[in-house]
């Protein structure tokens, strides 16, 4: 299911043994646009403490019910390594909070998850990955509350905002970052795809996507209050010629 970040913010998350608060924002992968953690807001159950969630530890988002089913308990979750809020996530961190829970290393593999295309919860499919202790320390993770307000550079000018992200529920890889492009067209939100990303530049807070202004204009709209459907997908792919990422996945699982 494709969902939206900002529906998941504030979703509850229930451990094994009770709620441990709500989902506050999400680290992603730079180079694949993945999530790779959820940020819990524990409230005063760990005075104030934020913690991160992997999607390894997720049983199940229910977008009707608000909630997020963690297969952790709260013993666990308070033990787990702590992130230093101001400074970024670093990779020695990841080693240490994975090595605590028994996870694979999403970093040891060929896959979007190491050597899986989703995060896989049964730890006798895990593969045990050796990663060299010189690697860098800098898995180039950022939060989507650090990205929502970027600008959308086109090929010939500034086109729109990052107002959101859509998610997959299922791999939590980012399918799409939505566009408020108001400024230019009123009422009219786009989908862009990170394939179709040229590079970000952090320090200029800007996206640049090698599309035209009048491309974009002409794409079609996305209704937030609509489900995303695979006809709105591949009409969205077909108007910039582009190839889809479900088939681009399928052939890559299929070589391996």
């Amino acid at each position: 299911m494709l969902i939206q970040a900002k529906t998941l913010k504030g979703f509850k998350l229930g451990s094994l043994d009770g709620n441990i608060g709500g989902v506050s924002d999400f680290y992603f992968d730079d180079h694949r646009w993945v999530i790779r953690y959820l940020v819990a807001d524990t409230g005063g159950w760990l005075t104030g403490r934020s913690v991160l969630i992997s999607p390894y530890a997720l049983i199940a988002a229910h977008k009707d019910q608000g909630n997020i089913e963690i297969n952790l308990t709260k013993d666990q979750i308070k033990n787990s390594p702590s992130p230093d809020c101001d400074k970024p996530v670093s990779r020695q961190f990841e080693k240490e909070y994975n090595g605590y829970y028994g996870w694979p290393s999403y970093w040891g593999g060929p896959s979007t998850w190491g050597a899986y295309p989703m995060p896989v919860s049964d730890p006798q499919l895990y593969v045990s990955n050796i990663i060299d202790s010189t690697e860098s320390h800098d898995p180039h993770l950022r939060s989507t509350d650090e990205v929502t307000g970027y600008h959308l550079q086109a090929s010939d000018g500034e086109i729109g905002h990052v107002v959101d992200f859509i998610i997959d529920d299922q791999t939590w890889a980012i399918r799409y970052l939505v566009v408020d492009t108001n400024n230019w067209w009123p009422s009219k939100n786009i989908l862009v795809s990170p394939g179709w990303i040229k590079r970000v530049s952090w320090t200029d807070e800007k996206v640049f996507v090698d599309l035209t202004r009048d491309a974009i204009k002409a794409a079609p709209a996305y209704k937030s209050d609509e489900l995303i459907s695979r006809s709105y997908e591949n009409s969205l792919f077909q108007h910039y010629g582009a190839s889809d990422y479900w088939s681009l996945e399928l052939e890559e699982q299929s070589t391996r």
